[in-house]
């Protein structure tokens, strides 16, 4: 019998892809419900391998009346060929998403089949210090947006003493955490999404490599609310995972006893920060902590505490299993490895990139999502999430990495990439920056909590024409306040994208001037 592959991702989903599912299966065939490959302009798109093992060939925008009416043939117009040699990704280097799309992501022998384990097996081998040596010479930086050495994090947390939670006696249980901060609330991104829904054993994987390098008991995926199939998906590999050694009292038969929760957040973009994480996981209200200390130091309930990003944490185990070297050997000499782009906004092809650093901007726009969907020009690129900065078409050619985007300007954030056409207004894009922090601000600093909101007003001010040039020092003397004053990237970031379209397109901010077409 053919196996057919039908992803159970949420972006196939809201576009059909159950119903297809249920097509095929009432044709009689056996569905494999997988994550997605991340060319999700091509959704749903379906699989089957002609022969066991084989190469899968795949038809894409697939509905239920092509598989009813036997449309799914070689040759059929939505014919894609073999998947893998599709150009979108042949051209990539998957380590993070090497097995989303591939796998049914909560069988635990697809994992197994296609590589997993291999990282913890060999990380289980090693003694702590070497495990955080590997990830040290990895290079390996927080892919949440900081970009702060993972190793150098786990080496800090290693070497401060497990202590109990906050206000219990002394001689309680004594504790470390590894805390995944899955909250993905920049516009644009979706790959920690798409990686839990896609082969959420990897994060489980890497969760539990770092818990035996730092000497770690306890794991928390901080998982926002609005992920509803990726918080079912992690908490059936949860208990799976459970039920097979890999988490629990004696990991794989060893002394590392290492368990994880799932805790659901309510929503609050500030909660991507992580100490307003630990406020929300702790019961209270999602506000930033003043540092120091340092969460490494003294993290959720007072104890050491790993806090890593989804893409930061998935690397892992590849890096443990490939080996550092191999790792350390992509990308630039200060960006390593590999980053898990998000390609969005008014592009023609949207999706997941992974590949080296080092790509440029306009390989990525141009090459992988084919330019505008609209067929327009395109006008300008946030890179780094809403706090990101805005590059003009001319500027596209700068290196994806770290230190590259900071020196022009911006930033790689969580590896966002939305696109605009020439019909964007960019003062009503640095009016919605402003806009935003207004409404997403923790309310902790006066900086970012007032300061939002007379950004908005002043911008407003010079659209309309009021005093434009004092307003505009104005709106640059604010940026400065914020950027110096705020407490954390909420408000201290905010101003790069509003002086990034100010400095970038300043012919948008005189009145009357946009009115273009939509």
């Amino acid at each position: 019998m053919t196996t057919w592959f039908v992803p159970r991702d949420a972006a196939a989903r809201s576009v059909g892809a159950d119903d297809v599912a249920q097509a095929l299966t009432s044709q009689g065939h056996r569905v494999v419900r997988t994550g997605s490959r991340g060319m999700l302009w091509l959704e749903p798109l379906v699989e089957c391998a002609p022969e066991p093992g084989g190469a899968r060939v795949g038809w894409a925008n697939v509905t239920p009346e092509d598989v009813v009416e036997g449309r799914l043939q070689e040759g059929a117009a939505n014919y894609l060929g073999v998947v893998a040699q599709v150009d979108y990704l042949a051209k990539q280097d998957r380590w993070v998403f090497e097995r989303v799309g591939v796998i049914d992501p909560v069988d635990p022998e697809d994992y197994l089949a296609n590589g997993g384990l291999a990282g913890l097996r060999a990380a289980l081998e090693k003694s702590p210090e070497s495990v955080i040596d590997e990830i040290v010479e990895s290079g390996l930086r927080g892919r949440g947006g900081a970009g702060f050495p993972a190793g150098i994090k786990w080496r800090t947390v290693a070497q401060t003493p497990p202590c109990p939670h906050t206000g219990e006696p002394a001689n309680a249980p004594a504790h470390k955490y590894i805390c995944i901060n899955a909250d993905e609330g920049d516009s644009g991104t979706f790959a920690d999404r798409m990686l839990i829904e896609g082969d959420p054993f990897c994060l489980l994987e890497g969760m539990t490599i770092a818990a035996h390098a730092v000497g770690a008991d306890k794991g928390i995926v901080y998982l926002r609310s609005e992920y509803p199939d990726a918080i079912e998906v992690l908490q059936e590999a949860i208990v799976t995972a459970r039920d097979r050694g890999w988490l629990g009292s004696s990991v794989l038969g060893t002394e590392l006893s290492f368990d994880v929760e799932v805790y659901v957040g309510a929503g609050s973009y500030v909660c991507g920060e992580e100490t307003a994480m630990l406020e929300s996981i702790e019961g209270r209200r999602g506000m930033v902590r003043v540092k120091p200390p340092l969460p490494a130091i003294e993290g959720l309930f007072g104890t050491p505490t790993v806090i890593n990003n989804v893409m930061t944490m998935a690397s892992v185990p590849s890096i443990m299993a490939r080996g550092a070297a191999s790792y350390a050997r992509l990308g630039t000499e200060k960006s390593q490895g590999t980053q898990v782009f998000q390609i969005a906004g008014n592009t023609a092809r949207g999706g997941i990139v992974e590949t080296a650093f080092g790509i440029t901007a306009r390989e990525l726009i141009e090459d992988f999502g084919g330019g505008t969907r609209s067929g327009r020009p395109v006008r300008a690129v946030q890179i780094g999430g809403p706090l990101g900065a805005y590059l003009p078409a001319d500027r596209l050619d700068v290196a994806m990495g770290y230190e590259t985007l900071a020196e022009a300007g911006g930033m790689i954030g969580h590896g966002g990439v939305v696109v605009f056409d020439e019909s964007v207004d960019m003062a009503e894009q640095a009016r919605f920056a402003m806009e935003f922090c207004a409404e997403e601000s923790c309310g902790k600093c006066t900086p970012c909590r007032i300061g939002s909101t007379r950004g908005v007003e002043v911008i407003d001010r010079i659209r309309s024409g009021e005093d434009p040039e004092d307003n505009t020092v104005l709106l640059r003397d604010l940026c400065e306040v914020m950027t110096d004053g705020s407490l954390c990237a909420m408000g201290g970031l905010t101003p790069m994208p509003v002086l990034s379209a100010l400095d970038n397109f300043p012919e948008d901010f005189a009145p009357h001037t946009r009115g273009r077409e939509g």
